[in-house]
């Protein structure tokens, strides 16, 4: 008799790991000898993603244009950088001190200025299946997510995922399509989804699928996986190959001690985790750095839903930017990069800081906001082999556009790619075996060095 996985799954054989583990583990980076001889080529091994949810204005952050009228400068004031002649916002303190370790990209640009999939755009360096969009929601057409690609590229160490993805899915309430395409694996399947996980910053913060329910304990979980195993080498079970590497790495998950010492922020001190900030981004910056140590590839962390439009900030800019946001962003990046430095981590682990887009120069001035503006923004990379203390790109003298070296998001993220090992030439197949080209844009490789 030969069953089904399905039917074996239902007969109790792991049948508890179909609740929350939807990542796949296998695959190997391919890159070949010519890739690899590029500058900065594979330096990195592993990254954090700090997606910037709704939009930071460039003009208040990164790239400031304090010669400008008043109707574009705003209210902020530049200051000088441990970099010379590199000037940023007042707000962003603790960052001023730490340019040398990070990179500037002042010229980030494309024509989307809807949310949706526009965020779709700079998170998979591909145009979502309908542009210019905020009533599209995710689906299976999507462009796999950077941190899909690595699942299935790469291996992870330990039983951990290989891309985690917290403190949730972004979404934008005045959407029509609510969630915003390009988080998950799309075509590549359901097997490379992130691995979500909520507030780190709750009381209540617990992970599903690290433990096991209070009637199963590990050795009868672990005589499933066998039995599973032993049906499997038999040929009594029917399914896709990889379905065993699956199972046995869920409960790899499930079981390891380290896993579950990764996700537990109790393991820092109370001043550390004072230094990133007591707050939901600053916990989770701070998760996202246990994890990297405990050999996850990719962890991204989404601007947290406060109940307030995240970066979005068409009215009161000046206000939610120095109160509510930029202190927040500036306390956990800069604790991140010291961190890792400190740590001997930094050199090969690439951090990325960008949203979807940026904001329009004029100032909205009934409401003391600034609209979307997708034509020139700004973003940071640090770390995985990027030369700190530089600025890559320049925008023109208002911001609106870029007047030297235009970067795509297919360019960012082939520039991720690259750090991370992934050659150029690298073809994926989606779930009809079609084959697709990852790379859609060209890394900037004056960022390394």
């Amino acid at each position: 008799m030969r069953l089904s996985r399905r039917a074996a799954l239902e007969a109790g054989c792991l049948s508890t790991l179909s609740l929350a583990l939807p990542n796949l583990w296998n695959g190997q980076i391919r890159a070949s000898e010519a890739a690899s001889s590029l500058t900065g080529f594979g330096r990195a091994k592993r990254c954090i993603l700090l997606f910037m949810w709704g939009g930071p204005s460039q003009l208040d952050t990164w790239d400031m244009k304090p010669n400008a009228s008043d109707e574009i400068r705003g209210e902020f004031k530049p200051i000088s950088t441990t970099v010379p002649g590199l000037q940023i916002s007042e707000h962003f303190p603790r960052l001023s001190k730490l340019a040398h370790k990070y990179a500037v990209i002042r010229s980030l640009t494309h024509d989307d200025p809807a949310h949706l999939s526009s965020a779709h755009h700079i998170l998979t360096g591909a145009y979502a299946p309908k542009r210019f969009s905020d009533a599209d929601p995710p689906s299976s057409k999507d462009f796999p997510h950077l941190g899909s690609v690595l699942a299935k590229e790469t291996n992870s160490q330990g039983g951990v995922p290989p891309f985690v993805m917290m403190p949730w899915i972004v979404s934008h309430p005045a959407a029509p399509g609510g969630k915003a395409p390009g988080q998950h694996a799309g075509w590549l399947g359901r097997g490379f989804d992130p691995f979500l996980v909520g507030d780190p910053n709750q009381p209540s913060f617990h992970v599903p699928g690290c433990s096991l329910p209070a009637d199963l304990p590990g050795e009868r979980l672990e005589s499933r996986r066998s039995l599973l195993s032993k049906l499997d080498q038999a040929g009594s079970i029917e399914g896709p190959a990889e379905w065993s590497d699956l199972t046995n790495r869920a409960v790899q998950l499930i079981l390891s001690p380290e896993t579950k010492h990764a996700f537990d922020l109790n393991q820092e001190s109370d001043a550390v985790r004072e230094r990133y900030g007591r707050n939901t981004h600053g916990q989770c910056v701070l998760l996202a750095r246990r994890l990297i140590e405990s050999g996850v590839s990719l962890v991204t962390v989404n601007w947290h839903d406060d109940g307030q439009n995240f970066w979005d900030t068409h009215g009161n800019n000046f206000i939610q930017l120095r109160d509510r946001l930029m202190p927040t962003s500036d306390q956990a990046f800069s604790a991140l990069l010291e961190d890792l430095d400190q740590r001997n981590l930094l050199d090969d682990t690439l951090v990325v800081w960008v949203g979807e887009f940026g904001r329009r120069p004029h100032i909205t001035r009934n409401v003391a906001g600034r609209e979307h503006w997708s034509r020139c923004y700004s973003a940071v990379m640090a770390g995985g082999g990027i030369r700190g203390g530089t600025v890559f790109g320049a925008s023109d003298r208002i911001a609106a556009y870029p007047s030297q070296n235009p970067v795509t998001p297919g360019d960012f993220a082939a520039t991720m790619y690259h750090a991370l090992g992934i050659a150029a030439d690298t073809e994926l197949h989606d779930r009809q075996n079609i084959p697709k080209q990852l790379y859609q844009g060209k890394p900037i490789l004056p960022l390394f060095g």
